[in-house]
């Protein structure tokens, strides 16, 4: 099928660009470009929907995709959707679902950026792919890249958890660990794509990042048969929230669906910047002029390294999915994160990192402070798998019972289990 891409739109100033323009961000003031598409008319039901395909590229038809041979041979995509009714009667709430995308290739949410960002990188014709991350992002980009034998270059914090150091270096990733923040990563990286001409991945920068992660709205719909009420995100540069948010928003302008959520935006304490700003507007009303708005930098420390960022890049965006969704932001302390990773797992059997607790944490106080309903549907995004960060789960586990090998000594140990 032809692809309906049709050009860019700025987040910022909505200058516009045809879709055979080759940069990342909009010429006319440096903003964050939205890829758009000439959605059809009158198509018959199901048309979105390729049934012969079992990963994201079975919506092709709603990506900026041409060429499918150039898309890594893995499975990205189509992870599951939990009901989790005990989680939710936790925090009071009827219809909790967890969606699982720890079950993707690099037990990550984002190889469904990376996916669609590959296919962009070899249909241009470059050579290398590169981009900064805390991990997720980057084991992501070379796992994927690993799959199609092509050269991968990532730059990460030297703090990165060692598990994602590890998946990066085992899929053959050319790994910088910069003696500095994600941040300084991004712009050490920004400086050397510029310099080298390879591909820029980078997450909130490259627009077609977004155009892979919004493909877990088309799923949500297929998987509930509707439309939720609320989704929670965590959130850190803010892609995730922002592709989310445009794939329902391209679902209702292709009139597949009539109506889109609310989005809930989850934020560690320590790394609120997006949260700040959706606060400072829901309290000053009106119309947003978005060209004035500014996203401000935090100091970021959480111990959720994947959300720990200290200037948003894809602030802006974020904070206009909230707003325009008529949706919340919230933000949790990092305890509560930590102990979210195993109520989750007790409550649902899903094992999340810290970041991808935080949805939970963040979803629990917002039901608590009445923001989400008890009836509301509610899908909560869980974006990586436990063992990306062993250390953080110890620290909420607690301990093993250490016992002689002795059957009387066992015996003692479980007393009182059923």
């Amino acid at each position: 099928m032809k692809t309906l891409f049709c050009g860019f739109r700025c987040y910022r100033c909505g200058a516009e660009q045809d879709a055979g323009f080759g940069g990342y961000v909009c010429p006319a003031c440096g903003g964050n470009l939205e890829v758009r598409y000439a959605w059809p008319e009158g198509q018959p039901e199901g048309w979105w929907v390729d049934e012969a395909r079992q990963d994201i590229f079975r919506y092709r038809a709603l990506l900026p995709v041409a060429d499918l041979t150039k898309a890594s041979p893995l499975r990205v995509g189509r992870t599951p959707l939990y009901a989790a009714h005990r989680l939710g009667a936790e925090a009071g709430l009827e219809n909790l679902w967890l969606k699982d995308d720890g079950q993707n290739p690099s037990a990550s949410f984002k190889d469904r950026a990376g996916a669609v960002a590959l296919v962009r990188a070899r249909e241009t014709g470059a050579a290398v792919v590169c981009g900064a991350s805390t991990g997720n992002a980057g084991s992501s980009m070379a796992c994927l890249a690993a799959s199609v034998g092509m050269p991968c270059v990532i730059f990460v914090p030297e703090q990165a958890p060692a598990a994602k150091i590890a998946q990066l270096l085992i899929f053959g990733a050319q790994v910088l660990a910069v003696r500095g923040s994600y941040d300084d990563a991004f712009d050490l990286c920004m400086a050397v794509c510029e310099e080298r001409g390879w591909f820029n991945r980078n997450t909130g920068y490259n627009p077609f990042t977004r155009e892979g992660k919004k493909t877990a709205a088309f799923e949500m719909v297929e998987q509930l048969g509707r439309v939720p009420d609320w989704v929670a995100v965590p959130t850190g540069d803010g892609n995730i929230l922002t592709g989310v948010w445009k794939g329902f928003c391209d679902l209702k302008e292709a009139g597949i669906v009539d109506r889109t959520p609310r989005m809930l935006c989850a934020q560690s304490a320590a790394s609120a910047a997006i949260s700040r700003t959706v606060w400072h507007m829901q309290r000053s009303g009106g119309a947003a002029d978005w060209s004035r708005v500014a996203v401000e930098p935090v100091s970021a420390t959480t111990v959720a390294d994947s959300i720990s960022v200290d200037l948003p890049r894809d602030g802006l965006a974020a904070v206009r999915a909230v707003i325009e969704s008529g949706g919340a932001a919230v933000t949790v302390a990092d305890a509560e994160i930590l102990a979210a990773i195993p109520e989750v797992a007790r409550g649902a059997g899903v094992f999340v990192e810290p970041a991808a607790a935080c949805a939970w944490a963040g979803l629990k106080a917002a039901a608590r402070d009445g923001v989400v309903g008890a009836a509301d549907t509610v899908v909560c995004l869980c974006t990586g798998n436990g063992l990306k960060d062993v250390a953080s789960a110890r620290k909420a586990a607690g301990e093993p019972v250490v016992v002689e090998a002795d059957v009387g000594a066992a015996m003692a140990a479980v007393e009182g289990i059923v």
